[in-house]
């Protein structure tokens, strides 16, 4: 157990502090002792605790009070209730506001232990929420945008370099073969022999072109749909 976790017990009795100290302190906690509600609310206003002990009767303010203050002030500290004279009242009280258990006294030393460390486990899911937004938040609507479209850039590139690798060659060709039929132009049986050689390779070239065209095509449109943003009625 970690000597990072600090308990607070307030009670008028010195000998509850005590036993705490003896209890708790032997795993590692950090025990400090308030007499009153006054004083305690003091101590929690100097530095955070994990868990506070409070006992019900004490002079001034009761312990229930002070639970009340601790769980508008903080509510995240679980606070937990130790008293000898426990009522049904008294534990409707404490639980409307927001305590982690009710004690009965006399105390042992599983007891105590016990409580702490349920006290501490119920803590966990009533910050826990808040902690994941606050390193998680959500994203806004443009960033969602923005990993929208590095999403289909990055499915569509293979497709979109494959086909350049394969179009490259017959855009060469393709320059080339230009070229030749202008200089061909004025020979016309010439133009019909290089046509008719010609002819099965631009058949090839339409047949093995076609997928990747499709394809390229596809992606494109996929894009387009993924990062259009949606039209306000």
């Amino acid at each position: 157990m970690s000597a990072l976790h600090k308990v607070l017990v307030v009670d008028d009795d010195p000998v509850v502090g005590k036993s705490f100290n003896r209890v708790l302190s032997q795993k590692g906690y950090v025990v400090v002792t308030a007499e009153n509600a006054q004083e305690a609310l003091s101590k929690v206003q100097e530095g955070e605790y994990d868990v506070v002990f409070t006992d019900i009767k004490m002079p001034g303010m009761s312990g229930i009070e002070l639970a009340e203050r601790l769980k508008v002030e903080r509510p995240w500290t679980p606070v937990v209730i130790v008293t000898g004279y426990g009522t049904t009242a008294n534990q409707e009280r404490a639980k409307a506001a927001g305590v982690s258990s009710f004690l009965q006294k006399p105390l042992s030393p599983e007891m105590i232990e016990g409580s702490v460390m349920k006290a501490l486990l119920d803590a966990v899911p009533a910050v826990l929420p808040g902690l994941v937004e606050a390193v998680h938040p959500e994203p806004a609507p443009v960033e969602q945008e923005s990993h929208l479209k590095k999403v289909a850039l990055f499915v569509a590139a293979p497709f979109i370099g494959l086909l350049y690798a394969v179009l490259l060659p017959f855009v060469g060709l393709g320059a080339l073969a230009y070229i030749g039929i202008k200089a061909l132009k004025k020979n016309a049986a010439a133009m019909k022999v290089v046509t008719l050689i010609a002819a099965p390779f631009i058949g090839l070239a339409f047949i093995v072109t076609l997928p990747f065209v499709g394809t390229a095509m596809l992606a494109w449109f996929g894009v387009r749909a993924l990062i259009r943003k949606p039209q306000v009625e």
